[in-house]
């Protein structure tokens, strides 16, 4: 095995060890074998390159490359072409993806679910990581500075974890490195020979023991290895969620156990509903008559970017001490009753905002609890969370009259203005299809149970669960052309379309009634989570509605008085907790379902048939653009790029045998006389090497050492060029590194600046190019045939 084959699997451990201090962090380890699998496909993309030989920049490119196919395969296969090649919709998911683990790692305590957002962020960031570690220990040969991203990677790991097992994962990460360092040093030596052997030794122990090279690095390793060990009990631990408190104005104080905010609309409800065992989340016993409509509200998200849906940043109080304000916008004549509920949750259920009927009238809870005024909601302070409590809430039962809702007023000024916000980066496909839904409808009531209808009964969508989550502007746009989608996509759409009619909108997130039990409770599964848009009505107050087919239960309020109506019983449960999603689409009495398998039907909607045409940039702009930056990037840097490849390979070789001699002395000598070169003295092809060894010490002002040192590489080129037999010449390498520094130091600072970023030398790109073209063009012409040469008698 090669040194740099034995310097490439150091490198990989390494990396992997270090890898290992993040499984803590998630409840599955399953991703440590795919970054093992892929860690090693990278590694060895980078050994094939360094075998060619390509460049350093070319193999650094290559395993980038290679490294983001691979990421593709495993994430984004469906959107790249060919199921390899990422192009623009392949992006855009990473982008998403990433988007999504982002707001997993603020919102969930640790140990979090392996979402797929937070499986791409840990198998992108190990990937990243080790292709730092393996471009500096292996394709520059400096393994020191690869501790730098190892340290990078078990520091995220040591902060965010909860400290019970840190010294494990230090012990596997040092251990890591110090094998790597290891194998450098092993591979330095191979290529030197047993350069510390010195003399012959005889019979019997030693009595110095370990060469000196080997005591120092065993006391510098057991005494960095000691301060990492011990400086860290000195310093303040690190504790909370992924990223600390969420939630506003809530930090994460000195209480017990991490925090996490509300539950992530975009990723959290998918796996929810799609778990394979439905556990069950919280049991509540309530004095509702009507457990159809006992929703429990966790946060409401109520403000739209243009890429997903998110809670407002709002001040928080105390909570108050008996009844809680009047819901906003609720007037006296509209029909309510209170009911209480005790809601006990699970011991592994912990989350920082309190899961209500909403709207709440009281709550009698013990912990530390503060309120949200504007969305009437309880968040924990200083790390209390949800985790094996039980409390009493008093709430609202609000029955509202349709009659009521139609005749409601127009909301107030301040209100309207920012729940019907809207970005610009909305699709106009969005606003257009909620004006065809709603057309013909008299008043906001009317328009906000259209669209209801439209995605319950006539629009033909389809409730799946396996869809992917988008979050990117043109998100709601293909649901609406789509027509797949889960509950996320149902509120998110008709709370978008609603603000686009002028109806103030949100999306509350929590969970759907449970189900009734034998003896009178109510148990709340994962399965029940939910999301739902609430409507704004003055005089009524925020009203649920509920898009979602076969999910939760349509309010009484939206239901047509007519006996022959097709619109589901409301005092419909939800569906129990053994019964699996639904994916049939909803029929409208025109169309069957045989019909729609063979696309017998028509949309009843116009806007059913959306365009889908996507209005972003094609792919190949962007990669001319991406082309084109890199080349803006890469060019001003090529020259230098090129010389520090051209010294490597010069000064890399060893001229061992008799062969080598004499190619390595004479590209020693080159690469003294470019340096020279760049450094302002130019060379002249007329002088013995003696004599020009002579000039570049006169020009050069090169002190004894060094001019001894290119007097020596000079009488070795006079000796390949002149003796019949040239001999070895060790030590030409480093009397040439000893002349770069000097020249260097005897040189102003702009000649240094200009050697280095535009060398001089690399002018011997250009005649060796010119060179080229001339061969090549002697040799075309030597191959012509005579009857195509011209003429060269005269007629």
């Amino acid at each position: 095995m090669s040194g740099r084959t034995r310097l490439a699997l150091a490198a990989w451990a390494a990396t992997l060890t270090a890898a290992c201090a993040l499984l803590p962090l998630v409840d599955s380890s399953t991703w440590i074998v795919q970054v093992a699998f892929l860690l090693a496909a990278q590694s060895g993309v980078g050994a094939a390159a360094r075998r060619v030989p390509l460049a350093r920049p070319l193999t650094v490119a290559a395993q980038a490359l290679v490294t983001l196919v691979l990421l593709t395969v495993v994430f984004a296969r469906e959107y790249a072409f060919a199921g390899l090649v990422p192009g623009p919709d392949a992006l855009r998911f990473f982008a998403e993806l990433l988007e999504q683990g982002g707001n997993d790692v603020g919102r969930y305590a640790i140990p979090a679910p392996l979402s797929d957002g937070i499986r791409l962020m840990l198998i992108g960031g190990v990937l990243v990581i080790g292709l730092l570690v393996d471009t500096l220990a292996v394709t520059f040969r400096s393994a020191a500075p690869a501790g730098l991203p190892l340290l990078a990677l078990y520091s995220v790991a040591a902060g965010l974890s909860d400290g019970g097992a840190d010294w494990l994962w230090f012990l596997l990460a040092a251990g890591g490195y110090l094998m790597l360092l290891l194998a450098e040093g092993r591979d330095r030596l191979a290529q030197w020979g047993r350069v510390f052997g010195g003399a012959a030794r005889g019979p019997g122990p030693e009595p110095g023991g370990a060469v000196a090279p080997v005591r120092t690095g065993r006391r510098i390793g057991a005494v960095a290895l000691g301060i990492a060990l011990v400086v860290p009990l000195g310093l303040p631990a690190m504790n909370g969620g992924l990223l600390g408190a969420a939630g506003a104005g809530v930090g994460s104080g000195t209480g017990g156990g991490g925090t996490i905010s509300a539950v992530n609309p975009l990723v959290s409800l998918r796996d929810s509903l799609n778990v394979d065992e439905d556990r069950q989340v919280m049991s509540l016993r309530s004095e509702t008559e009507d457990v159809s409509d006992l929703y429990l509200r966790i946060v409401s998200l109520d403000d739209f970017d243009g890429t997903t849906w998110k809670p407002s940043k709002r001040s928080i109080t105390t909570v108050p001490d008996g009844t809680f304000p009047i819901p906003p916008g609720l007037g006296p004549g509209v029909r309510r009753t209170e009911v209480g509920t005790t809601i006990s949750t699970a011991d592994w259920y912990g989350q920082d905002w309190l899961p209500m009927p909403y709207p709440p009238s009281g709550v009698d809870i013990s912990g530390n609890w503060r309120y949200e005024p504007v969305g009437m909601t309880l968040v924990g302070d200083h790390g209390q969370n949800t985790r094996g409590l039980t409390y009493q809430v008093r709430s609202l039962v609000v029955r509202p009259t349709p009659e009521q809702l139609a005749d409601a007023p127009e909301p107030p000024p301040a209100l309207a203005r920012e729940y019907t916000e809207l970005p610009d980066s909305l699709p106009a496909a969005v606003s257009r299809t909620a004006r065809q839904v709603t057309e013909g409808a008299d008043n906001a009531y009317d328009r906000a149970v259209k669209l209801q209808e439209y995605f319950t009964l006539d629009g033909g969508f389809e409730y799946d669960t396996e869809v992917d989550v988008g979050s990117g502007s043109q998100a709601i746009a293909r649901f609406l052309r789509d027509k797949q989608g889960f509950c996320v996509h149902f509120s998110f759409a008709m709370a978008s379309m609603a603000r686009s009619l002028g109806i103030p909108a949100r999306v509350a997130v929590g969970f759907a009634p449970g189900t009734p039990q034998a003896d009178g409770t109510i148990t709340v599964g994962l399965r029940d989570a939910h999301a739902w848009p609430e409507l704004y009505f003055e005089g009524v107050g925020w009203t649920r509605f509920e898009p979602t087919p076969t999910r939760g239960s349509v309010p009484s309020y939206t239901v047509p008085d007519a006996a022959d109506s097709a619109v589901p019983d409301p005092a419909r449960p939800s569906r129990s907790a053994s019964e699996a999603p639904s994916a049939a689409p909803s029929e409208s009495e025109s169309c069957t379902a045989e019909q729609k398998k063979l696309d017998g039907c028509t949309s009843e909607s116009p806007a059913a048939a959306l365009p889908t045409g996507d209005d972003g940039p094609r792919w190949y702009a962007l990669l001319a653009w991406a082309l084109a930056g890199l080349a803006v990037l890469v060019l001003p840097l090529a020259p230098m790029l090129w010389r520090t490849r051209t010294r490597a390979v010069r000064l890399g070789a060893h001229g061992r045998s008799e062969a080598e001699a004499a190619p390595y002395v004479l590209a020693v000598w080159d690469e003294l006389t470019d340096t020279a070169w760049d450094h302002g003295i130019s060379p002249d092809e007329s002088l013995t090497p003696r004599k020009a060894a002579a000039r570049i010490v006169r020009l050069g002002r090169l002190d004894p050492g060094a001019a001894d040192s290119v007097h020596r590489v000079a009488d070795a080129v006079e000796q390949v060029l002149y003796a019949p037999r040239p001999r070895q010449v060790p030590g030409l390498t480093d009397d040439v590194r000893r002349v770069i520094a000097a020249v260097r130091s005897t040189s102003g600072r702009g000649t240094r600046l200009r050697a280095v970023l535009t060398p001089r030398s690399t002018v011997r790109v250009v005649w060796a190019a010119s060179d080229r073209w001339a061969g090549l063009r002697e040799r075309v012409l030597a191959v012509r045939p005579a009857w195509r040469r011209p003429s060269r008698q005269q007629g």
